[in-house]
């Protein structure tokens, strides 16, 4: 054994660990678990649950989330101590809790019910809660439900409200018996700048907070014989959906999703991944207008709906560096909608238009008032990744044994720019692909710009060469890094033409609607590279390059940035700083 070999027992077995930050790493490293309710490796140790304690020889029961490992520790898991606190931490917790399981919008993937079964829980000697001190349950929210009768206080939707987008919407209130977590001053949701990105419901452990669904609603389009049902995929789900039903995160099952939406009863199935490549059209030749003038500088993207809202909320004074272009599922919706009726001789309200995301925040950009025609929402529904599969296995649809199909054309047809849009720098890396023969005349060999890719880094400055004009684009992922580089705009400090912004840490492949496993925080980058993968076996991998996209232009939209274009395919943003803060 060499000197600088670090190494610990762990119920007997030697275990070497090298820069793991806390005892409950090194213990999953070796293949071992031990439950708890507020860790999560992308936020802060916060040791409130007191589940994952371990009994440490000559310190005795220590939290392993929150004690670091040292060398020679002799750790015991499963001793009759750390069971007993660990059950008891149970009956306390369900003793307050709202044990409406059977109806629970969790159940079956709650991590309370979960340890509860694991441990044996069948009766509970503390006191329970009375029905007079249950909370109201708030859904306000276009994207969220909040119960807090549900809420077990481990804290982790606060800390990532905080750590990943700096916002604190969530935070602790009263204390004792009478602490709960809820929004600023006590509003509803819907009440306060909340920028529905989903990421407090990706870490609760429990039904506390959930995604507001639409599977009800998109149901009832589906199987009523009077409408024609129209539905498209966001390239982020066809790399997560398939964790649903048993298969490793980045499997691309876009051809099993296809076939599924079909058998659900959709008339038309489309991928989103098509409008990727339209808002590239357009976005870059917004970029390279804007490069010529120098106003406006850098340009924001603008497809993450979570981004924009904060920005409106927080800084619409900056509004004016925000692309105008609409993210790619708004720019597909009103074109579906004005081209599939005149195509099937039906009218606008005989048909819906879903669109299958792994963002929350989507629920809440389809009732933006802008993005209507006629005072019908372009978008009627929006379905996460875990509500289409909650759909398909409620069909009794064995989507491992589907056969695959390929989408509906012309809106079906895309390019590998079109899919990278899921992943952190995607969006910006598509961008250049076609900003670059745009300005140069010239073709790109080089298209993979792997410096921009990575979802580990929440922050890439990466320099780049248009023939001769230098350009620097920013890629950032959280709202935190965000606010660093608006501060840097505001201070003069900037260096970069371009900022590429999604609001959850990876990108969209992380989103809010994605299945999570919050244990395991390389599979967003296993669902990154499922979708660069894909684009390395695409036949053509530049938005511009899409034949369906020129034939589009050449018979509806005319030309990128043309004026039916932006009529068709691009808004206007809300100054809601004043409204914010007005209801505080």
């Amino acid at each position: 054994m060499t000197d600088d070999k670090k190494i610990m027992f762990i119920d007997g077995k030697e275990v070497e660990f090298t820069n793991e930050p806390n005892l409950l790493e090194v213990i999953r490293k070796a293949g071992m678990n031990v439950p708890t309710f507020c860790y999560r490796p992308d936020l802060t140790p916060f040791g409130a649950c007191r589940m994952c304690v371990v009994e440490v020889e000559g310190r005795g029961i220590q939290s392993s989330c929150t004690m670091p490992p040292e060398n020679g520790l002799k750790i015991h898991l499963n001793t009759e101590k750390t069971r007993r606190i660990r059950k008891t931490v149970l009956e306390l917790l369900l003793a307050n809790h709202d044990k409406e399981c059977l109806t629970c919008e969790k159940s079956g993937s709650c991590e309370l019910q979960k340890y509860s079964e694991e441990y044996g829980v069948r009766r509970i000697r503390y006191p329970e809660k009375k029905l007079e001190d249950y909370l109201p349950v708030d859904d306000s929210s276009p994207s969220l439900v909040r119960d807090p009768n549900k809420c077990i206080l481990c804290g982790a939707c606060v800390r990532a409200c905080d750590e990943f987008q700096g916002h604190a919407v969530l935070g602790f209130a009263n204390r004792g018996s009478k602490t709960v977590v809820q929004p600023m001053a006590g509003k509803p949701l819907g009440q306060v700048d909340c920028v529905n990105c989903g990421q407090c419901a990706a870490v609760c452990p429990t039904g506390a907070l959930t995604i507001k669904s639409d599977i009800e609603n998109v149901w009832s389009v589906i199987t009523n014989p009077n409408k024609k049902t129209v539905v498209q995929i966001a390239p982020a789900v066809r790399v997560a959906l398939g964790e649903m039903f048993g298969l490793k995160a980045g499997t691309n099952t876009i051809g099993l999703i296809d076939a599924a939406l079909r058998k659900l009863g959709f008339d038309l199935v489309f991928d989103t991944n098509f409008s990727a490549d339209l808002t590239i059209m357009e976005e870059a030749s917004e970029f390279l207008a804007r490069l010529k003038s120098g106003e406006n500088l850098p340009l924001f993207t603008s497809c993450c709906p979570a981004w924009v809202k904060y920005l409106e909320d927080q800084h619409p004074d900056m509004l004016k560096h925000l692309s105008s272009c609409k993210s790619p599922m708004s720019m597909l919706s009103p074109v579906l909608a004005r081209l599939v009726p005149e195509k099937l001789g039906i009218k606008r309200d005989e048909m819906s238009i879903v669109a299958i995301m792994p963002c929350t925040a989507k629920k809440f950009e389809c009732k933006r008032p802008e993005l209507s025609t006629d005072g019908h929402p372009d978008t009627d529904y929006v379905l996460t990744t875990k509500e289409l599969g909650r759909m398909i296995k409620s069909a009794g649809i064995d989507f491992n044994k589907l056969d695959a199909e390929t989408p509906d054309n012309p809106f079906g047809e895309y390019t590998g720019a079109g899919t990278i849009f899921g992943a952190s720098g995607g969006v910006a890396e598509a961008a250049v692909r076609t900003a670059y023969e745009f300005a140069t005349g010239e073709v790109l060999e080089n298209i993979d710009i792997k410096e921009m890719r990575g979802t580990s880094n929440r922050s890439k400055t990466i320099q780049l060469d248009l023939k001769g004009t230098k350009l620097t684009v920013r890629v950032v992922s959280t709202l935190r890094e965000a606010e660093i580089a608006i501060r840097e705009i505001k201070e003069g400090k900037a260096d970069f033409q371009m900022l590429e912004v999604m609001a959850c840490p990876g990108g969209c492949v992380n989103g809010g609607g994605q299945p999570h496993s919050c244990d395991n925080s390389a599979i967003k980058q296993e669902r990154a590279e499922g979708l660069y993968k894909e684009d390395e076996e695409l036949p053509l991998r530049k938005s511009h390059c899409n034949p369906s996209i020129h034939k589009l232009y050449a018979e509806y939209l005319e030309s990128p940035n043309s004026h039916k274009a932006h009529e068709i395919l691009h808004t206007v943003y809300t100054n809601r700083f004043e409204y914010s803060y007005k209801n505080i």
